[in-house]
């Protein structure tokens, strides 16, 4: 039984699609039913109900997936703790290459331990989990929380900016004020797309926001773009995310700022970790 074929099942087990499993691997779909089934083969049981409209675990499955993750998780041990560099060490991001990011990667490259990494893109949530299971080497998040189930350091903090519709009574000012917005304009994404962040701007609101989220952060942009009295905020290395003809990113006055963690496994020997904070300070 291979490590692979282990990773692959929980894989698909958490997106119950194949073809997501796949992407999330970034391999073809036919390698991930191949592996199910040589495993599925392996155990003389079957792991998962395939429809052509879903997939689901068997009772079986579920068995399994627990012991999987426990398996991959003591696998990620035992590489991390031998203090041996990792041939790839897989970072979770989101969709977005911000130059801190593109600047860490440099720095792990070329780092007195190199290793090659390899940027994963997956929600927060799934982000932690997929540490916490030693799929993950590292993962990146932003706004302040506590986990126990891993390990979180603070690794640097960047200043919030007010995104607003070019139509914005204070759109031609070279700052703004957080107690100068109406309340009634601001919009903000789901808090399930991000907690961490979500929290982290409802913190540093004078007022809580007034409307309802507008779902995904693209929702957000779009709604706030046709409305000259609408505005968001966005950390400030995710304001090339938010570029359009009818937004403008305007600095906070005083500042706002949302502190970046790095997040490892509670098996990350210290040192190791410590050159993670390293690569991603400023």
């Amino acid at each position: 039984m291979e490590l692979r074929a282990l990773q692959y099942f929980v894989t698909v087990a958490e997106e119950l699609h194949f073809g997501r499993a796949a992407r999330r691997l970034d391999i073809v779909q036919p390698a991930v039913s191949q592996q199910i089934a040589r495993l599925e083969r392996e155990l003389g049981v079957r792991l998962l109900d395939r429809t052509s409209r879903r997939v689901r675990l068997t009772p079986a499955g579920e068995r399994v997936l627990a012991a999987a993750r426990r398996t991959l998780a003591a696998a990620a041990r035992v590489r991390v703790v031998a203090g041996e560099p990792a041939a790839v060490l897989r970072i979770g991001v989101a969709s977005c290459v911000t130059r801190r990011l593109d600047r860490a990667v440099g720095r792990l490259s070329h780092g007195e331990r190199p290793a090659e990494p390899k940027l994963v893109d997956l929600p927060v949530a799934a982000r932690l989990d997929a540490v916490r299971d030693g799929e993950l080497d590292l993962a990146l998040v932003r706004g302040a929380f506590t986990c126990a189930a891993v390990t979180v350091v603070r690794a640097w903090s960047e200043p919030l900016y007010a995104i607003l519709a070019h139509g914005h009574p204070a759109a031609g000012k070279p700052a703004v004020g957080l107690h100068d917005l109406d309340p009634r304009g601001l919009r903000l994404p789901a808090r399930e797309n991000d907690p961490p962040l979500h929290d982290a701007i409802l913190a540093a609101l004078p007022v809580a926001p007034l409307r309802p989220p507008a779902g995904d952060m693209l929702n957000v942009l779009f709604e706030v773009g046709r409305d000259p009295e609408g505005w968001t905020l966005v950390p400030a290395e995710q304001l090339h995310e938010s570029r359009s003809e009818r937004l403008l990113p305007v600095p906070l006055e005083p500042a706002a700022t949302v502190d970046g963690h790095v997040v490892t496994s509670l098996a990350t020997p210290q040192a190791c970790v410590a050159s993670y904070v390293a690569a991603f300070a400023d």
